[in-house]
């Protein structure tokens, strides 16, 4: 069978240029001629064509491809496992200029209005997780409440980040000792301490009604990340979460509605 340039370019994905490219170079000619004189394409020609494309999908400039194909000593593998080392330095760059844009998202997504040194000053090792940020803002950019939250984050100085911080550090130091302690999760020390958890809240991001705190905690247990933005990780004990979680939803049962502030 005999094919063509235009069957080839079109049953190839490529175009009738990159063919004739392939000639000149004398990377690809085809091996046949119709009795007008028109380049045909022949079972061979086919099979020399699909390594090329072959090699080109994986990076290889064309006079290395000729290499490959032309010289009967030059080993394929050898090849192969060059540009597998090759690619894989790409995606390690390629990563690392993600992981820089994803801070750039992380700073707009945040709300956190401050430069990476002032960043680290206050918050340091309570980090934002770029991967949960990012996520959060995709599920909730639309909610009000939590375009609220992220108005009110964006409106605090770095004075009002060290206070956050401040009360958040004092919160956590009490909350481990009770645990530690031994008391019930859902006794008046713990459940005072989720209030204040709660009102915390309220009082820098957003409002928080008991059914929210709920939720909040919830996610507590059930995503590593939200957590870590409460206790960060050198200060968790196993079990601390769903401690927290339990005495968040002893609160809310404790209170009336009315006074959900």
């Amino acid at each position: 069978m005999s094919y063509s340039v235009g069957q080839v370019s079109g049953f190839a994905g490529i175009t009738v240029r990159t063919l004739h490219h392939y000639d000149k170079a004398g990377l690809l000619s085809p091996g046949d001629r119709s009795p007008a004189g028109y380049r045909l394409y022949n079972d061979a020609d086919l099979s020399r064509l699909q390594q090329i494309l072959f090699y080109r999908e994986l990076g290889f400039p064309l006079d290395e491809i000729a290499t490959i194909l032309e010289d009967p000593q030059a080993n394929a593998l050898d090849h192969l496992r060059a540009r597998h080392r090759l690619l894989n330095d790409q995606i390690s760059k390629l990563q690392r200029l993600v992981e820089v844009a994803e801070q750039a998202m992380e700073v707009q997504q945040t709300g956190v209005e401050l430069s990476p040194e002032e960043r680290f000053e206050v918050f340091g090792e309570v980090t934002f997780d770029l991967t949960y940020a990012t996520q959060a803002h995709l599920k909730w950019q639309h909610r009000e409440s939590y375009q609220r939250s992220m108005a009110r984050a964006a409106e605090h100085s770095k004075e009002d980040w060290a206070k956050i911080m401040a009360e958040a550090a004092d919160w956590r130091l009490r909350l481990t000792a009770v645990f530690d302690a031994g008391e019930p999760a859902d006794g008046e020390r713990a459940m005072d301490l989720a209030e204040e958890h709660r009102q915390h809240i309220a009082r820098w991001f957003t409002p928080c009604p008991t059914d929210v705190h709920g939720r909040i905690a919830d996610g507590f247990v059930t995503d590593p990340r939200a957590f870590a933005l409460a206790v960060p990780p050198t200060e968790q004990r196993p079990g601390l979460a769903p401690y927290l979680r339990t005495a968040v939803h002893a609160n809310a049962v404790r209170r009336s509605p009315a006074d959900d502030a």
